[in-house]
This record gives structure tokens, sequence and C-alpha cells, in this order.
């Protein structure tokens, strides 16, 4: 106990050199749990946005589709087998059809995905029940707001639609746009349009069939995969994702390391300093019977307590900034939706107690460790030496 009041007593002695070394300190701490935290509320919502709005519980996709290749699209299709079509009519699965096509909007041509699904699903929170009518003359479409701004559809308005059949014949009709979805996942809306599954089989002549199947999140047994259909859970799924979340976080850890490291560099110049100044200290401590390994102690609490000194003054302001970044998240503009991820309109941290105690135990021992290493010099100080101002 009185190794710790001497050594406080000591870093307060020194003013404004060891609130700097504080501050410093605090800033890479606090930055280390900010942005650790931001990447984690980030791949929190984008992944929980996926998996309720286009993955499920998992797919199967046919043995052709690739969703990064759009040339399969036309031959990835084919019939449900029989433990599929079980997993649709219980209501565990949905399938979609897709297909590549053009519309014209304003008298403008532009690509698009043309994407079946059943109007009565509850798999995904896709708002598919507006696509439910008693009218076959009328085909009726569903798009994003992306979809929506690019192409200024309106709910009510016609677009003509250009799709080509499993004959390979090239036919044309009018849909009518009767829902703007709002969604974060750009993957079920830029450049598509959503129609009634059955309706898309019939425009294309292939009956009974889908590209792929999107499973009901709370299945329990999945059917085995076959020669046509390939399961693909959301390991596989989300993989993507989680590589480029880590690739962020691996990329942001250069800069925090490099705070930190300055933040180190100046308690580690304090402590060589300290223990060049203060020799006759040393000696008169040695001298009135304290030993080495207490001297050593001592010097090295000093600058440990810079660490914990810099917890509390991190936590003064980082608490009001997290309370912040959880309850009003940090605001991203309209063009973040473009980035090919499921990003909302302002990201949200998301702070575990994992993540506080692990950057916690790296600040204190990384601080006492700096701490100690030029105290290791006083093992080899005479006491003679050092009451005379020498450095043995």
């Amino acid at each position: 106990m009185l190794i710790f009041k001497l050594a406080f007593r000591n870093i307060i002695a020194r003013g404004l050199r060891t609130w700097l070394n504080v501050v410093v300190l605090s800033i890479a701490f606090v930055t280390l749990i900010w942005m650790q935290g931001l990447f984690d509320g980030m791949n929190e919502h984008v992944m929980k946005a996926m998996i309720q709005t286009q993955l499920g519980g998992g797919q199967f996709w046919h043995e052709a589709y690739d969703p990064f290749d759009p040339l399969t699209i036309e031959d990835a299709r084919a019939p449900l087998s029989p433990s599929l079509t079980e997993l649709v009519e219980a209501g565990k699965a949905t399938p979609i059809l897709i297909t590549s096509g053009a519309i014209y909007p304003d008298g403008r041509v532009q690509t698009a995905l043309l994407k079946g699904i059943d109007p009565h699903q509850r798999i995904v929170n896709i708002p598919s029940e507006n696509l439910k009518t008693d009218n076959d003359d009328v085909i009726l479409g569903l798009i994003g707001t992306r979809m929506a701004e690019h192409t200024h559809l309106r709910v009510g308005d016609y677009v003509t639609v250009r799709w080509r059949d499993a004959h390979g014949t090239f036919d044309a009709a009018d849909v009518q746009i009767v829902h703007i979805m709002s969604t974060t996942v750009s993957a079920v809306d830029a450049g598509q349009i959503w129609l009634p599954l059955e309706t898309l089989r019939e425009m294309l002549g292939l009956p009974g069939e889908a590209t792929y199947l999107i499973l009901n999140k709370t299945i329990e047994t999945v059917p085995s995969a076959d020669a046509v259909w390939k399961h693909r859970d959301l390991d596989f799924l989300l993989s993507d994702l989680r590589a480029l979340v880590k690739s962020k976080k691996i990329g942001s850890s250069i800069f925090y390391t490099l705070l930190l490291s300055m933040a180190l560099l100046a308690i580690f110049d304090t402590q060589v300093l300290s223990v060049f100044k203060r020799r006759r200290e040393i000696g008169m401590l040695m001298a009135l019977g304290m030993h080495r390994l207490k001297v050593i102690n001592l010097f090295t609490l000093e600058g440990a307590l810079h660490g914990i000194m810099a917890l509390f003054v991190g936590a003064i302001y980082g608490i009001p900034l997290m309370w912040y970044m959880v309850n009003r998240g940090l605001p991203l503009p309209k063009t973040a939706g473009d980035f090919g991820i499921a990003l909302p309109s302002a990201l949200y941290s998301t702070y575990s107690a994992g993540l506080l105690l692990w950057t916690t135990l790296l600040v204190l021992i990384t601080v006492t460790i700096v701490s100690f290493l030029p105290t290791r010099r006083i093992t080899k100080l005479k006491p003679t030496d050092a009451l005379r101002g020498k450095m043995s």
C-alpha cells in the first residue's frame, strides 16, 4: 500500500507531463473500443438484414446457378425435387425463379432481372403479398426504392418488360408497379423487378421450375442435396460479408496500433527520463533498506497508473460517445446503399462485455510492460553510485 501511495504521489507531482500521457493513452483506448464496436454493429446489422430479407435459414441452389455470373441464369433452373417440394407445400421454404430481361421506363431501355416469388410466402421480409390479384389480365410488379429512383417509376405506373422464354422466343408485356419496398439489402432491390411466381413461370413456359429455394429460418431438418440442387448454408452465404468485415478490421487495426504505439512511446520515454533523473532518489531508497525489486515495482507501478488513469479519463468522454453511437448512430449518406451490402441509414455500434474486457486488459498489460522495460537498469545500479548521481 505504501508503494502504491508513493507511486501515485510521484506521477501526480509531474503535473502536465502525466496528464498529457494519460489523455493520449485514453484517446487510443476509446478509439480502439469505438472502431471495434462500430464494425461489430455493422456486421450484426448487415447479417440480420440479409438473413431476414434475402438468405432466410439457408438456400438450395441449382447446380449451375452463380449469382455473380449473369450468363448462368438461363441455364440455372429446374423442377424442384420431391423433398424440396414437400418443404414448399409445408410452408418451410419458398422457391425463386430468375431470368434476365429488359424494361423500358419512359422509352429508355434498361437491363433487369425478373424474379418470381410466391405472393403468399412468409419466409423472407419481401412484401410479396402486394402481388396478390384475382385479375389475370394484369401483371403486377414489385420494385425497391433504388430501382424506383433509377427508373423514375412510381406506384401505379406501367412499364414494358421484355424477356426470352424457354424456347428462345422474345416476348413483352406491360407490368403495373403496385408497391415500392424500402430495404437496406440492395441484392433484392437494385436492377430487378419482382413478379408473382406462377405468372413468371407461365411467361417463361417453365411450370414448376425454380432457380433457388429459400429455407425458413426455423427449419430443423434440411433435406440432403442431390445432383441438381446444392445446399448453401448461412456460413457459405455470409462468407463474403465476414471476409469484408475482417479485412476492414485489419485495416483499421493499423490506425489504432499506431495511435496506441505513440501513447506507449510517450510513457516509455517518461520512464527512461524518470530513472535517469531520479538516480539519487533510487540510491536513497536502497540505502534506507528498500529492496531492488521493490524499487522496480515502484517505477513499474508509476507507469501502470498511467493506464489506470487513462481508463477513468476515457470513461468520462467515452461513455457518452458510445451511448450516442448505440442509440443515435453514425449517419451515412444516401449513396451508402450502393456499396453492395445492406448498410442502414445510420451505423449503430455494438459493445459487448468481451470487447470492453479484452481492450482494457490490452491497454493495462501493454502499459505495464512498457513501464517495466526501462526499470531493468535499476538491477545493475549500485546504491553508492546512485547517491553520487552516477549510473553504474
